[in-house]
Parts: structure tokens; sequence; C-alpha cells
């Protein structure tokens, strides 16, 4: 997976879909319903770190890949749809032999 631009793509959105979902799905959960609003401070530092992270990698893959635009944008946008890392991720693994 990490032998080329798209694959390095492919990590850095299983990374940011997971924690966005641990953010969801967990940490804001626990600091509505059982009061613990550190958890969204937590998961939410992680969370941003990592997204600043894949922004970062869609820029180098745009970059080194000579992508369309389209799709950096596509990258960018499924990054705030919760599963869409993951729906995106359909689409890069067929994109990823080319490379």
């Amino acid at each position: 997976m990490l032998k080329n631009p798209v694959g390095q793509l492919r990590l850095a959105g299983y990374f940011d879909g997971i924690s966005l979902l641990i953010l969801l799905l967990i940490a804001m959960p626990m600091k509505y319903m059982l009061d613990i609003p550190m958890a969204v401070r937590i998961a939410g530092a992680a969370h941003g770190f990592i997204f600043v992270a894949y922004v970062l990698v869609i820029l180098y893959v745009t970059i080194r890949v000579r992508w369309n635009v389209i799709w950096s944008l596509l990258a960018f946008a499924v990054a705030f749809i919760p599963f869409g890392n993951f729906i995106y991720d359909i689409k890069l693994k067929k994109l990823e032999q080319r490379y």
C-alpha cells in the first residue's frame, strides 16, 4: 500500500476516516451523554492533526501523480462525510494499480 503515492493517500484516508468516526461515535456521545468534555478535546485534537496530514498527502499526490483537480477536491470533500474515506478508497484502489 505504501509503494506509490496513491497507496499512501489510501493509508492516510484510513487514518482520517477512523479518527473522524472515533470523534463522532465515541467522543461526542461521551461529551453529551456522560458529561466528559475531555474526550472531544483529545479526539478532536488528534483528528485535527490527522486531517492536516491527510490534506498534505492529498497535495503531495496531486503534484506527484499530476492528478486532475477533481480527484483532489473529491478526496478533500469525503473527509467531512462519515465513512466517506472508506467509500472513496474503493475508487482509489482501482486507481492505485495505474501508478
